[in-house]
């Protein structure tokens, strides 16, 4: 893309060729946008890019410098994460469409992102990168006060400790916890289960008058330090994947996210809500007095639990909301990551494709789903199954969830300029074998990883789409050629994951679905004739009576044939491509769920709502 624009740009006399190769230049050696770069170095002017963006794209150029106020209800509507995220601005709404201001108004990753956050259609208009960053920091509050180290973290101002095991002595206010949810841990069972904490943390004075200190003390009272350890520790031990700390404005509650679903475990006193966010920006060392501001952190626990002492990652994410800041703590159990692919959920048909397509020395292997579907732990396990001694692999991560001994694993840092495009341009200096690309977010990361592809290396990768022929698309609508498409891609692999029927109490279900819902679902007639025995869970201790207990995966697994390619470069729909890879014996997502059912392994309910026919 870069070069295109740059292309364009000499072409309609907006700068020259050596101006051109200036940028290129900086751009190669410290990444960013070309445009941005024209601009930065005096070639031309903002409006120029603005004016010509608009010309090429065919859609409106807006200049936000001169542009009339936005008004704070349709500033609201896209969160400040996303708008930095992604540089764009919504400028107003009309109706259910609302028009947004973008750098790339080609970037369908942003326009969905958005569209998904607010649930407005997007009008986009396109302005300059400089102006956009110029009104997030307007109307967002920037990040100017934010004084950055080299490697993006805050400038250091002091250093502290704070004890990760609760204080000895110090009276606890049980009152302070309100509507705790059965099931929740005693907060005297925890007293010794947190061996040590990895807690220094490093914080700078803010703009506006916050009492620092006042924060830091509320967040090391014996009552606070409690909740927190036992919110950390319980999680572990429910078998959570996430932890959401959620500020409303007069109540506070603690969700833990639990094989894919939100469940309520507590309802602490409204007044915790701040000494809470404070202990755990200090456990993640983030800057407890910067509350306007969304932060990005990590917090490291060593704990003992049934006498085994095991080391959990939190990856944090502290949002500022209406009413307080929202948290939300992803656990990272290296010890619950299965990296045996015959155990995730594949068919041995599918599988045995994965297996073939994987082993190949070069070409590109793609994993789609949502976030959440297990996308990171399929590639893990594959690399995983690949990492041999005479083999170099180097993934690029953001972030980098576990290491690998063995692996070359980078973490992405956008602020310095390493992104998955960076990087990759890197890694074909580091004469690789397998290259592991967290996701495909643009155009030139795509061209890149598939350029490697095509040059002998073999390339794994993730992107966002709902199935796997849509895929093809997807990579063709970021502006990646056809026969480049039909010549890389070996393999994609859609997911979902679902829950499991608890094994402990799982019993037929006494009401059988008729075979007329049983056809409707997905189920062949002649597998309704043999006659269908669906299994329920029926409630246990084990499964806290939901009858649902851990989860699986279901995979659709597209292996590309001479056919499938020819008909890429014909231009074929994905629907085209769905029907010939079903006729090729392509599981589906929602055949891959009947089969599971058949088995005993999941619920009809449970394929219903992650799949369609």
């Amino acid at each position: 893309m870069a070069s295109k624009l740059g292309d364009m740009l000499v072409k309609a006399q907006l700068i020259t060729d050596p101006q051109l190769e200036d940028a290129l230049k900086i751009q190669r050696r410290e990444g960013g946008k070309l445009g941005s770069i024209v601009v930065r170095q005096g070639f031309c002017s903002d409006q120029d890019i603005v004016s010509f963006l608009g010309m090429q794209y065919g859609v409106p150029a807006a200049d936000l410098d001169q542009w009339p106020t936005i008004e704070a209800s349709v500033i609201a509507l896209v969160p400040a994460e996303l708008a930095n995220k992604h540089k764009v601005l919504p400028l107003q709404r009309s109706g259910n469409v609302l028009t947004l201001a973008m750098s790339d108004p080609t970037d369908i990753f942003a326009m969905d992102d958005v569209r998904f956050h607010t649930g407005y259609n997007i009008d986009p208009v396109v302005s300059s990168e400089m102006g956009l960053i110029r009104g997030i920091e307007r109307y967002y509050g920037g990040s100017s006060s934010l004084r950055l180290r080299e490697d993006g973290a805050p400038a250091k101002k002091a250093t502290g400790q704070a004890a990760g095991a609760p204080e000895a002595g110090g009276a606890f206010n049980q009152s302070a916890f309100e509507g705790a949810a059965d099931g929740v841990l005693d907060l005297k069972e925890l007293e010794d289960e947190l061996v040590d904490t990895e807690t220094q943390y490093e914080t700078f004075e803010d703009e506006e008058n916050i009492n620092e200190a006042a924060l830091s003390k509320g967040s090391e009272e014996a009552p606070v330090v409690r909740l927190v350890n036992m919110v950390l520790i319980d999680a572990i031990r429910k078998g959570a994947s996430d932890i959401h700390i959620e500020p409303y404005e007069k109540s506070y509650r603690i969700r833990f996210r639990i094989d894919g679903l939100l469940m309520e475990v507590m309802r602490p006193n409204i007044k915790l809500k701040d000494p809470v966010t404070s202990r755990v920006k200090i456990l993640a060392k983030l800057n407890i007095a910067e509350k306007r501001l969304p932060q990005d952190g990590r917090i490291k626990l060593r704990v003992n639990l049934g006498g085994q002492q095991k080391t959990i990652d939190y990856r944090v994410s502290i949002l500022p909301t209406l009413f307080g800041e929202k948290i939300v703590l992803r656990l990272l159990d290296s010890d619950k990551l299965m990296l045996d692919l015959t155990k995730l959920g594949f068919e041995p048909e599918s599988l045995q494709q994965w297996d073939r397509q994987i082993s190949k020395p070069y070409g590109m292997v793609l994993v789609t789903g949502p976030t959440g579907s297990g996308k990171t732990n399929t590639l893990y396990s594959s690399i995983a199954k690949l990492n041999l001694p005479d083999v170099n692999i180097i993934t690029a991560e953001d972030p980098v969830e576990f290491n690998f001994a063995g692996i070359n694993q980078v973490q992405m840092k956008e602020q310095i300029g390493l992104n998955f495009a960076a990087a990759l341009r890197s890694f074909l200096r580091q004469d690789p074998n397998i290259i592991l690309v967290g996701e495909i977010r643009d155009f030139e990361t795509a061209e890149i990883a598939i350029k490697a592809s095509l040059t002998g290396h073999l390339v794994l990768s993730t992107l966002h789409t709902n199935d796997a022929p849509s895929t093809i698309s997807r990579l063709m609508n970021m502006g990646v050629e056809p026969f480049l498409v039909a010549t890389s891609v070996n393999i994609i692999c859609a997911q979902r994951l679902i829950r499991r029927i608890c094994a402990k109490c799982k019993a037929p279900d006494p009401h059988q679905p008729p075979p007329e819902a049983l056809l409707k679902v997905g189920f062949t007639e002649e597998e309704i004739r043999k006659g269908i025995t669906v299994m329920k869970g029926m409630g246990c201790e084990v499964c806290n009576q939901k009858g649902l207990k851990g989860r699986v995966g279901l995979y659709e697994v597209l292996e590309m044939s001479e056919t499938m390619r020819d008909m890429i470069l014909t231009g074929a729909s994905a629907m085209e491509l769905r029907e010939q890879a079903v006729k090729e014996g392509m599981i589906t997502l929602r055949r891959s769920g009947c089969r599971k059912v058949l088995d005993g392994v999941t619920t009809i309910e449970e394929i219903v709502r992650e799949t369609i026919l």
